[in-house]
């Protein structure tokens, strides 16, 4: 009962995971940069939505 490359296979992919976990993750700083940014588009998003409502929703309703 041999095992063939089954062995093998599963060290390779052992190490690719573990090198895969290794990897920084995203800094502090980057991070709140990415957070902030991401902040500014939904409240801009959101402005948008809330002037097209006060406009009598014109636009939305055409969807």
């Amino acid at each position: 009962m041999t095992r063939g490359n089954q062995r093998e296979v599963a060290r390779e992919k052992n190490l690719k995971k573990l090198a895969q976990a290794k990897k920084p993750k995203e800094s502090g700083a980057s991070l709140a940069k990415r957070k902030e940014a991401d902040a500014e588009a939904l409240r801009a998003k959101q402005k948008k939505k809330e002037e097209d409502k006060a406009a009598g929703g014109a636009a939305a309703a055409g969807k």
